[in-house]
C-alpha cells in the first residue's frame, strides 16, 4: 500500500517525469488488480484529476492510459470519469481518443451525450473511437448491461 500513497504523492510532484512515473506505477497497479476496489477508485479520481488539469501532453497521456488499466479488473463508476469531459474540447487528438475509450468503457448511458459530439470530428481517428465508444454503450444498452450509476 506504500506504493499507491508514494505514487499519488508523486502525482503532485514538480518534475513533470516523476508525475509520468507515477502514473505510469498507478497503472501498473491498477492492471495487476493489485488493489481493492476503495483504492483502486481513489486511484482512478486522482489519475482523472491529473488527466484533465495535466499542461503535460507525456503525463496526461500516462494518465489516461492508467486509467483504461482499472476497466480490466475494476467496476469504476461513471462519475468518477465525468471529469474528464471538461477537458476534452481542448485535448490533442492522441488524449481525446484515450478519453472517448475511457467513457465507452463505463458502459454508462450518461456517458453518451458526452461521447456524441465528437461523432461528426473532423479528424478519422476521432471520430471511429467515438463510433466505437457510443457502439459499446448501444450494445450493451441493447443486452440490457448498460451501468446507469
Amino acid at each position: 500500500m506504500n506504493d499507491v500513497f508514494e505514487a499519488l504523492e508523486a502525482l503532485t510532484d514538480r518534475d513533470p517525469g516523476r508525475r509520468d512515473v507515477a502514473a505510469d506505477v498507478l497503472g501498473d497497479l491498477l492492471r495487476g488488480a493489485a488493489l481493492d476496489a476503495d483504492s483502486a477508485r481513489l486511484v482512478v479520481e486522482h489519475l482523472v484529476s491529473v488527466a484533465a488539469n495535466e499542461p503535460v501532453t507525456k503525463v496526461r497521456e500516462s494518465a489516461l492510459n492508467s486509467i483504461s488499466e482499472a476497466f480490466d479488473h475494476y467496476r469504476v463508476p461513471p462519475a468518477l470519469v465525468e471529469p474528464l469531459a471538461a477537458a476534452m474540447p481542448t485535448m490533442e487528438r492522441q488524449l481525446l481518443v484515450h478519453t472517448l475509450y475511457i467513457l465507452g468503457a463505463t458502459h454508462a448511458l450518461q456517458a453518451r451525450p458526452l461521447i456524441e459530439p465528437y461523432l461528426p470530428h473532423p479528424d478519422p481517428e476521432v471520430r471511429e473511437e467515438a463510433r466505437l465508444a457510443a457502439a459499446e454503450i448501444t450494445a450493451l444498452e441493447s443486452e440490457g448491461l448498460t451501468r446507469n450509476s
